[in-house]
């Protein structure tokens, strides 16, 4: 940047000592620092250099938004300067300024996608972390996946994206991360098993456990049921069944929800659910092919926030029985409690 001026120093030597004087008087100020105290600022994108200049001025991040377009001008940067959103502070000076803009140091931001949501969710999270409209993203990826199935297509991860933010960049990145994933899983399995499959079965580990340990019997248990044509009878398909249908979720589940039809409902239907129930993580696509080696059929909770494996019908009868022990100790625990409690506070 500094050549441009420095050249035109060379020029004005044999102008008239007024000029060369303004000349240097300006690159003075062009190069002198004062202090800027976290400052940020978004240039759109086709902004012009005076519009971005007055913006600079008036948020005390330059002097003067006159020397600001002289000096873009005289290094022919004005058109240079590119989109973003930008972050000043420190000691800086009016070139600092023009050279961050044109190199594009914009600001990065991070935002941490949770396992295991539903595709509006993770909208909803997207448009509210952003400050944008959960419309346009829903637009964007009915773009991206061409009118196909959009649950359980994002990978939940953490992931980078700038200012002014574009919905359709960032979820061609999410899309296509997991797609990075169910390549590499697909390479090295023995057998094809379509895409749309794996999803699914992830889904349903995904919202089955979330111990990283118990991903493979998990899936296990769901491919051995399929394969000796038993019924899933796994809760979360049940729920997401509710909320497609009502679209709530009460958040209890009830005996009589495992007979209303759906369907998502691995109760009263055989096979896998039509479409994913949440968007599942690199963990469980994994398992989803990899699955134990081992002839579970039954699960259920172990207290521990784990889960009790059975092989037959028989055992995990027992691991039940096991289960409603704790749940009743952990009930009259909680009923003690709160008698101590009205007792203390004399109710």
């Amino acid at each position: 940047m500094r050549n441009g001026l420095k050249a035109i120093l060379g020029v004005s030597l044999g102008l008239s000592a007024f000029v060369l004087f303004a000349i240097l008087f300006a690159w003075q100020q062009l190069d002198e620092k004062h202090a800027v105290s976290d400052v940020s600022l978004v240039v759109a994108s086709g902004e012009s250099s005076y519009a971005v200049a007055r913006a600079l001025e008036k948020k005390g991040v330059i002097d003067s938004a006159r020397l600001f377009r002289l000096a873009a001008r005289l290094n022919d940067e004005a058109t240079k300067i590119k989109a973003g959103e930008y972050a000043f502070s420190g000691e800086i000076s009016i070139i600092d300024v023009l050279d961050k803009l044109v190199a594009g140091d914009v600001q990065l931001h991070q935002i941490t996608i949770p396992e295991g949501l539903r595709t509006q969710e993770v909208l909803r999270i997207l448009a509210e972390h952003t400050k944008s409209s959960q419309a346009d993203w829903q637009a964007a990826l009915k773009v991206i996946l061409k009118g196909e199935e959009q649950e359980g297509r994002l990978l939940p991860e953490t992931y980078t994206y700038t200012q002014p933010i574009r919905p359709k960049e960032m979820l061609n990145s999410m899309v296509n991360a997991q797609e990075l994933i169910l390549k590499s899983i697909k390479s090295k399995l023995e057998t094809i098993t379509s895409e749309k499959k794996l999803r699914i079965i992830a889904s349903i580990i995904e919202k089955e456990t979330s111990l990283d340990k118990e991903r493979p019997l998990v899936s296990a248990a769901i491919h051995n049921r399929l394969r000796l044509g038993m019924p899933l009878q796994m809760d979360p398909t049940v729920i997401y069944g509710i909320w497609k249908r009502d679209g709530i979720f009460s958040g209890n589940i009830h005996r009589q929800d495992l007979k209303n039809d759906t369907p998502w409902n691995t109760y009263t239907r055989r096979g896998l659910p039509p479409t994913p129930i949440c968007n599942p993580s690199a963990a469980s696509l994994r398992a989803a092919a990899n699955p134990a080696d081992v002839s579970y059929v039954y699960f259920v909770a172990d207290g521990s926030g784990g889960h009790a494996f059975a092989s037959t019908l028989e055992e995990h009868q027992a691991n039940v029985k096991k289960w409603v022990r704790l749940e009743r100790k952990g009930l009259h625990r909680k009923q003690s409690q709160r008698k101590k409690i009205n007792r203390k506070n004399g109710t």
